[in-house]
């Protein structure tokens, strides 16, 4: 597997090597030992399957008190996947970055603890997994508005279809007034 660095440090575009040939193809979509080598030692607890049609934008989603790693990777269609850095002591705190993932490119993206996380989809269906290294606690769930227009998320599309919670989801900077929501997510990041 090749590793990709992006802007942002530790968040990582892992490109797993393909075996194909006229039959199909076939590739690791996670190897233990292979993403310790590369430094992602994190323990996975879960695993999500979602599936959204065209046009469908989720997020920016992220756990305040238990923050998650996620391993996203599409096994059907094509999203324009983002991660948004919310660790306080980052020198890329409220940096984003965006990758298009799909199940023709078999691109992976690696989202640390610490980061708020959406994705728009720009195929007709798309169905992707992602692994978790914590578990998902509804009353815990926070998220960022999607078009905030301080962070200038460049989304492929233009009206996307959003649930009616992402729709009211506040910006990052209301929640940096409400500065106890971002103080007790970064104690949980960088305590562990």
């Amino acid at each position: 597997m090749k590793i990709a660095k992006t802007p942002i440090p530790d968040l990582l575009l892992i490109q797993p090597r393909v075996f194909a040939d006229e039959r199909g193809f076939f590739l690791e979509t996670f190897r233990r030992r292979g993403f310790e080598d590369q430094g992602i030692g994190q323990e996975f607890v879960q695993d999500n399957h979602s599936r959204s049609r065209k046009g469908v934008l989720r997020g920016l989603h992220f756990q305040k008190n238990h923050p998650q790693g996620k391993l996203i990777y599409v096994i059907s269609g094509a999203i324009f996947d983002v991660a948004l850095d919310l660790r306080r002591e980052s020198p890329s705190f409220g940096r984003w970055h965006g990758a298009v993932l799909s199940d023709e490119n078999h691109h992976q993206l690696w989202i640390p603890p610490g980061f708020a996380h959406g994705f728009c989809v720009i195929s007709e269906q798309v169905d992707l997994v992602y692994k978790c290294t914590d578990y998902y606690h509804p009353e815990d769930e926070g998220g960022i508005i999607w078009n905030d227009p301080e962070l200038k998320i460049e989304w492929p599309i233009a009206n996307p279809i959003v649930s009616e919670k992402d729709s009211k989801n506040p910006t990052l900077r209301a929640i940096e007034e409400d500065s106890q929501v971002l103080r007790a997510f970064s104690r949980q990041i960088w305590k562990s």
